[in-house]
């Protein structure tokens, strides 16, 4: 069979494939996208972020008409249909993904769905319905992405423990649900089972529950999921499952104390691992670190010459917006321009009760670079607008450089803060000082004051908070 010539393959159709093809494509490439599934959008779309905040929306309009009451508002009790969300939730996956393929079409980015594999360092092999296909290329950007890690010990092949990608199928509601990871994933799932009826219990080994945000930041969320959940154990270890009937018998470890439990349903959420098998990296120079990830310098660029890789293949923080970046860093090196991951203000959003938002530099960070900063917070019990939503349980947090009142890092916990982070990122990417975000005007009332008046008390005179002057 003749190959099939192109200037550059995306292997991985994802939020960072799909981003890096048609990028390339926007700038002259022929470009081929491989994808596996089929459907666009990675992971992301299909078994990630759009499919569980579909999710957590409509068990948000739950948890908000029984909270209706303390303002004088009282609904029925709510009657979920499984199938009928579970249908709700694909229809936008559905949607989001033609929306894909159509924007591929229009650009002339040819999709060939298959699983890839490199014959050698130009040579892409293609497993399609068809049969074999064969694709020489120039270059070539890795975007093969991540999946739900499942250690062996857990692996019994009984559908009753599930990783995210089960559970968001969402096929019953379990009435006693383990979640084993107190990670963004499980807190993220957790939320959902719990509003829908299932008595949740999250189980983390580390000393507490999302370990990677600051605690101030968490405190809300755990007050809401102490609530919520039936139980949150961190310093926990799972030894061992078992099936037992229709039960699972779950080992855990406490302070030394081993015990056995029975759950109906159990989610594995303790992270993920690349796809890196059967792509024959070993035909190429790509190296790989002990985990599998792929190695990567800060144009992205592999070990290889004419191969790249972006998104979670090549690990640190796995989230789409990290992938869509490195995709535009990838191929702008590869035609020519000047472009490097390298000062890159990168932030992260976890979709709980209420949500966590944070960029730049965290306080943590700081004392363990000796960075001297001051923290300004300001509490939503002063929010207006948080108040008229019944939720003043936020705050806004901003760490600022004495010397020169730049704004180094934001943190958000409320309502909303994932929308509002975006400001901060804008803020440390243009070196904005704390006068600068305290003298524009945000309106009234709106969430997004709390970033001014936080600026605003870091000199003394927030309208709505009282502080002593920091400068």
């Amino acid at each position: 069979m003749e190959p099939i010539k192109t200037e550059l393959v995306v292997v991985g159709g994802g939020p960072g494939g799909y981003a890096a093809a048609f990028y390339a494509a926007d700038k002259g490439k022929k470009v081929i996208l491989v994808e596996q599934e089929p459907r666009l959008g990675g992971v992301c779309l299909n078994r990630g972020c759009i499919p569980s905040k579909a999710l957590l929306h409509a068990t948000d309009l739950i948890r908000e008409a029984h909270d209706a009451s303390s303002q004088g508002v009282t609904f029925a009790t709510p009657h979920v249909d499984l199938d009928k969300l579970r249908a709700w939730k694909n229809s936008i996956l559905e949607k989001l993904g033609q929306g894909i393929r159509s924007l591929a079409q229009r650009r002339n980015v040819e999709v060939m769905h298959g699983r890839g594999h490199f014959e050698d360092a130009r040579t892409l092999r293609v497993e399609t319905a068809e049969g074999q296909k064969f694709i020489v290329f120039e270059q070539a950007i890795i975007a093969v992405g991540s999946k739900p890690a499942m250690p062996k010990a857990f692996d019994l092949g009984n559908p009753r423990i599930m990783t995210s990608d089960d559970a968001l199928e969402l096929q019953d509601i379990p009435e006693d649900f383990l979640i084993v990871g107190g990670g963004y994933i499980g807190m993220e799932l957790g939320t959902v089972y719990a509003t829908l009826g299932s008595k949740v219990v999250v189980v983390e080994a580390a000393d507490s529950i999302l370990s990677g945000a600051e605690p101030d930041l968490v405190a809300p969320v755990l007050r809401n999921a102490e609530r919520q959940f039936k139980e949150l154990r961190p310093k926990t270890k799972v030894l061992g499952m078992a099936t037992k009937g229709k039960k699972i018998q779950v080992t855990v470890e406490s302070q030394g104390q081993q015990k056995e439990e029975l759950y109906d349903r159990v989610l594995v959420a303790i992270g993920r691992v690349p796809n890196a098998e059967d792509l024959g990296l070993e035909n190429t120079q790509v190296q790989q670190d002990a985990k599998g990830f792929i190695m990567i310098n800060h144009q992205q660029q592999t070990a290889d010459p004419a191969l790249y890789a972006i998104g979670d293949i090549v690990g640190g923080m796995m989230l789409a917006h990290k992938a869509a970046k490195e995709a535009r860093i990838a191929v702008e090196v590869i035609t020519g321009e000047a472009s490097a991951f390298e000062d890159v203000v990168m932030p992260a959003v976890v979709f709980t009760n209420p949500e966590v938002a944070w960029c730049g530099l965290t306080e943590a960070e700081a004392k363990a670079k000796g960075i001297e900063v001051h923290v300004v917070k300001f509490p939503w019990s002063a929010s207006g607008r948080a108040l008229t939503f019944h939720r003043p349980d936020g705050i806004t947090k901003l760490i600022i450089e004495p010397e020169t009142e730049r704004i180094l890092g934001v943190g958000i916990s409320g309502r909303g803060a994932g929308e509002l982070i975006s400001e901060g990122v804008f803020a440390i990417e243009m070196g904005a000082t704390a006068k600068d975000l305290a003298e524009s005007v945000h309106p009234h009332p709106t969430l997004s004051e709390t970033l001014m008046e936080c600026a605003e008390m870091f000199y003394g005179y927030s309208t709505h908070a009282y502080t002593k002057k920091y400068y």
